[in-house]
């Protein structure tokens, strides 16, 4: 009886072994994963770093312009529909440093908050590639293209909140004043921070299609559940718009919200899509049995 024991503990106490030399071995994969995205945001940091005086005076400071394309396409809007407030012949912004190092450390953050977004896709696709192993066929055939369009839909988010929704924030904030009394001087630090983020979020939102596929999967989410809250989902984009938007202007307003729009109904179709692959899944195993 006590052989018995003994050579069941040693069983038990080889697969525990073995059990976490698995969890170390995937601990260990996710390290070498996550160092390769590493390198090439540092990468892309030190190239962006290098040209930077350039990066800095078109890219950061371009919504700050009245130059910027998108006040200019505002204006040629406004023209067409001969309509008058569409043009922005100057943004009220006046940007100021307060700290010793403050332009220096300005330079490392923008750089590496520049690098870390286009090394984005790279970390997208090392973190697919640890992932993937674990997946089943019919998991891997199902995420087919996951990288891809994760990636297109972030750039096209950011490429949005930095023609669109960061310029007409930035131009209502700076003009924005609740006494004469007052002079608006912003700190550059802020001014950085408003554009990374409103750019960046908007990167974020645009991955609603992917976030509702995986909740879809999942059971969370359902098309039927998305359909019935559509009209406060409209509620909250028209809030969202009439926020960003330089003026009240209904027009203005309209090119904010569409886009937005649209990516609802397309999470809307991803979900209905995902909903009659389960069905169709669930079908095929009956008429297996």
């Amino acid at each position: 009886m006590s052989e018995n024991k003994i050579i069941k503990a040693i069983k038990d106490k080889g697969k525990t072994l073995e059990a976490e030399m698995s969890f170390f071995d995937h601990l260990e994969a996710l390290r070498w994963h996550l160092v390769r995205a590493s390198v090439a945001i540092v990468i892309f940091t030190a190239v962006v770093f290098y040209y930077y005086d350039w990066i800095f005076d078109t890219i950061i400071m371009g919504p700050s312009k009245s130059t910027f394309w998108t006040y200019r396409m505002l204006c040629k809007i406004g023209a067409a529909l001969h309509r008058d407030g569409f043009c922005i012949d100057k943004v009220n912004i006046k940007l100021i440093n307060t700290e010793m190092a403050g332009q220096f450390t300005l330079q490392i953050n923008s750089a590496l908050i520049i690098g870390i977004t286009l090394g984005v896709p790279y970390l997208i696709w090392e973190i697919w590639r640890f992932i993937k192993p674990a997946l089943h066929d019919a998991e891997r055939k199902a995420a087919t293209g996951f990288v891809f369009y994760a990636c297109v839909l972030f750039f096209l988010g950011i490429t949005f909140g930095y023609f669109v929704i960061t310029p007409m924030s930035i131009n209502f904030l700076s003009s924005y004043t609740v006494s004469a009394a007052i002079q608006n001087l912003f700190d550059i630090d802020s001014y950085i921070s408003s554009v990374a983020t409103l750019t960046l979020a908007t990167g974020v939102v645009f991955q609603l299609p992917i976030i509702v596929y995986i909740l879809a999967n999942l059971g969370v989410m359902t098309p039927k559940f998305m359909k019935e809250t559509r009209r406060y989902a409209i509620v909250v984009i028209l809030i969202i718009a009439a926020v960003v938007t330089p003026t009240p202007d209904m027009l203005t307003m309209t090119v904010v919200s569409i886009p937005l729009f649209v990516l609802y109904e397309v999470s809307i179709v991803v979900a209905g899509l995902v909903e009659k692959r389960k069905i169709k899944k669930e079908l095929d195993f009956e008429k297996g049995e």
